[in-house]
């Protein structure tokens, strides 16, 4: 043992979620952009903040895995159902539903948690695969972003287990 933890566990993270420095948020689309948490490269897992700045569709999209979201601020919804998740919502995602997140014209911002195991299958209208993100599309943004902004590529790392 190393402490608390056996010596061959990964370290603990422990950040302050909402970065204070804007430069950490990673930018996915216009007005949304996502902060990584944890990028897990064994199971394939990522847990980030999503922070949406505009309102409409977001994506349509789908998850071969279950997804559990945490609204901390805002509200949005998805086409598909008839409920809303507003700040201090729990959501969970079965596997395999496709759903299109949409976030109202009258919110300025939201930013929820999302802890995602496989990938993100963007569909269009038609149900046709896309585009997709894993937990390695994620790597490769973050240090992208953060090499161009002067943070340098690895700072990522430091979230990757």
């Amino acid at each position: 043992m190393n402490g608390s933890a056996h010596a061959l566990a990964p370290p603990e993270i422990a950040v302050k979620a909402v970065p204070d420095d804007e430069r950490v948020w990673v930018p996915q689309a216009e007005g949304v952009w996502f902060r990584p948490l944890m990028l897990n490269t064994l199971v394939g897992q990522w847990c980030n903040l999503l922070r949406v700045r505009r309102s409409g569709i977001l994506s349509r999209h789908l998850h071969p895995n279950p997804v559990h979201g945490y609204v901390i601020k805002g509200r949005w919804h998805y086409r598909e159902h008839d409920w809303v998740a507003e700040t201090g919502s729990y959501v969970f995602e079965p596997p395999g539903e496709i759903h299109t997140l949409l976030v109202p014209e009258d919110v300025e911002e939201m930013i929820t948690f999302f802890n995602i195991t496989g990938s993100m299958v963007y569909l269009n209208e038609a149900n046709q695969h896309v585009g997709y993100e894993d937990v390695f599309t994620k790597i490769d943004m973050c240090r992208a972003h953060y090499e161009s902004i002067g943070l340098g590529g690895d700072y990522v790392d430091q979230f990757i287990r």
